[in-house]
């Protein structure tokens, strides 16, 4: 019996929220595993290092989401058939070149924020301070990775 303030259709309700914030992230960081793997060009050893430290940030916060939808009492997805069906970010087919790379993860961190932002009246609703503290911060990184790589298109 789990008994932190917050019932327990409440925490249902934000635990399939961060279900699909799990999912996005998690794609996300597999098409930026992806693109750090098969980058070339000019730009090869900027973009190569970025990536990198992208996927690794990526890494540690599907295990911080995954860890509070356990800590909310549920069952956190972890396949790649329960990630598809869940997230809104498109999955890599082709082999883009560098700048279509860069493009593609723009709108990819942007589908993040959004995500995470439709997330709030649940959490806010539960006054699920901690769940929330967790959006912030992923909206956070979110927003500034999306700019640094927009800056790159100049």
């Amino acid at each position: 019996m789990i008994d932190i303030g917050i019932g327990p259709k409440k925490r249902e309700n934000i635990s399939k929220g961060l279900a699909t914030l799990l999912a996005d992230s998690y794609t996300l960081y597999l098409k930026t595993h992806n693109y750090h793997w098969n980058v070339t060009g000019p730009m090869f050893n900027t973009l190569h290092t970025m990536f990198e430290e992208q996927y690794t940030e990526l890494a540690t916060a599907v295990d911080e989401i995954a860890e509070r939808i356990r800590s909310l009492g549920h069952r956190a997805p972890g396949s790649y058939k329960e990630f598809l069906a869940l997230t809104s970010i498109k999955e890599e087919d082709a082999n883009p070149d560098a700048k279509e790379m860069i493009k593609n993860l723009v709108v990819s961190h942007e589908s993040v924020i959004k995500t995470a932002r439709s997330l709030y009246p649940v959490i806010q609703e539960a006054s699920d301070e901690v769940s929330a503290d967790l959006l912030t911060q992923r909206i956070q990184i979110h927003e500034k990775t999306a700019w640094m790589l927009r800056s790159l298109l100049d």
